[in-house]
């Protein structure tokens, strides 16, 4: 098996991709409820996406996303930030000086409020049945 091996530059892009993969995604649990209201594949795929963020959120351990990017970055000579993503760039540009807990709670509030917005709109279909 041959060990493919890139520049540092190859590395810091690939870094800044996976950065913005995660941004997306958080944009994509966050607000795409709305969007997905109209077709059922992608609302059971932001159901699974809220999950998956309420988990990564309250878990004990970094999201892969996350731990993808530390590598690349490290592979790149950058040294990689530590805490996870919503700390190191959500807090440090939008909430400086709150606490990580706080910023957690948050976060699960928000795919909570997602969740509720599933929760009324299929008890609305079902006494509509």
């Amino acid at each position: 098996m041959a060990l493919i091996v890139l520049s540092k530059e190859a590395y810091a892009a690939l870094a800044a991709a996976v950065l913005l993969l995660h941004f997306l995604f958080i944009l994509w649990v966050v607000f795409d409820a709305l969007l997905a209201k109209y077709s059922l594949r992608l609302r059971r795929l932001h159901l699974v996406s809220l999950l998956w963020g309420i988990f990564v959120e309250t878990a004990p351990w970094a999201c892969p996303l996350t731990v993808l990017e530390d590598a690349l970055e490290s592979r790149a000579g950058v040294q990689p930030y530590q805490g996870g993503f919503l700390l190191h760039y959500l807090d440090a540009m939008v909430y400086p000086n709150i606490p990580a807990a706080t910023l957690t709670i948050i976060a699960v509030a928000v795919c909570g409020l997602n969740l509720s917005f599933y929760a009324w709109r299929f008890g609305k279909n079902v006494w509509r049945s």
